[in-house]
């Protein structure tokens, strides 16, 4: 019933043509239903990512329809022999690695990808929430079965984070740069994220699960208060409406090329990629480890991807795993 209404409502705003206001009571009236249920599905459309503007004495005009992901688009565009080639495509879910995880049981190949529309429960490192709303981000997740040590898993975090980096530079053309260890930035504010969730046996890497969270068409108002001063979105940044199906297939297309270039020639070409495009480096720092909080200038990463901090006195510190701040 409340996708018959959804659908009839939408209905209203195509007869009236684009960009016409359609009144309070003409809806009323055509959905059977008070003003106040009114703005429920008002609201209940604008969570799934549609645009509205409501004006008084003229009603509610749409906006912007949010561009749907599908199969057919995706495969349509894609540039690469195996990343995406098999995948599942999801609307609402807690978070796409959830998803990733029980496939990756089943015996998904790698390669594998899933994506969804919605995540009720989309996570960053350290089980922070990762604000994924409908219609306006790419919330992704990638099978990987590398055969690496474990010890090796953090490179393949710079990695993601290069491939990133550089798909969101072409698609959109605003400067991202590459936080330690797994954030992408724009203007110092947060625009994408990295989290990589892996299990392995005998030391030896069984599957990686990557996780990737892209805010591309998000409004100023799309965030909650506290988020609006670290996070941004590349529609902000770029001032227009991105093509999410055009950057899904430039970032499959960037991690299949990267991931080949790591399995045939090591870390040394990805290192040296990754230092192109970090703004990390060279630059007082604060570090918040399990450890403690260690402070100096960001020196490099090590071959494992690890961060070198040198301290006032000069020692190197290396640190494999915290949050960093400028």
């Amino acid at each position: 019933m409340k996708e018959a209404l959804l659908d009839t409502l939408l209905g209203l705003f195509d007869a009236a043509g684009q960009g016409a206001y359609v009144s309070g009571e003409q809806i009323s009236e055509r959905l059977g239903c008070s003003r106040a249920a009114v703005w429920k599905h008002i609201t209940a459309l604008r969570a799934q990512g549609y645009e509205f503007e409501a004006v008084s004495r003229k009603g509610y005009r749409l906006l912007q329809k949010p561009e749907r992901l599908t199969e057919e688009k995706l495969f349509s565009g894609l540039k690469t022999k195996k990343f995406g080639h098999v995948l599942k495509l999801l609307d609402t879910v807690t978070s796409t690695q959830d998803i990733a995880k029980q496939i990756v049981r089943e015996g998904a190949p790698e390669g594998t990808v899933v994506l969804a529309e919605v995540q009720t429960a989309g996570r960053g490192r350290m089980g922070r929430a990762w604000h994924s709303p409908a219609g306006h981000g790419v919330w992704m997740s990638l099978i990987l079965r590398p055969p690496i040590p474990l010890p090796l898993t953090p490179q393949l975090t710079l990695l993601t984070a290069v491939a990133l980096c550089r798909a969101i530079r072409t698609v959109s053309g605003v400067h991202a740069v590459i936080k330690w260890p797994n954030d992408i930035l724009v203007e110092g504010r947060k625009v994408s994220g990295i989290l990589l969730e892996s299990t392995a046996e005998d030391e030896r890497l069984s599957e990686v699960i990557v996780g990737m969270g892209v805010s591309v068409n998000l409004r100023e108002e799309d965030y909650p208060p506290e988020l609006l001063l670290k996070a941004t979105s590349l529609r902000i940044e770029a001032g227009r409406i991105l093509n999410r199906i055009e950057l899904i297939q430039e970032i499959l297309h960037e991690l299949e090329q990267l991931y080949q270039l790591y399995l045939t020639e090591g870390f040394a070409p990805i290192r040296l990629l990754w230092e192109a495009l970090t703004s990390s480096l060279h630059r007082p720092i604060r570090v918040h480890t399990a450890r403690g909080v260690v402070e100096g200038t960001a020196d490099s990463i090590d071959e494992l991807g690890a961060l070198r901090v040198r301290q006032a006195d000069g020692e190197l510190k290396t640190i494999y795993s915290g949050d960093m701040e400028w």
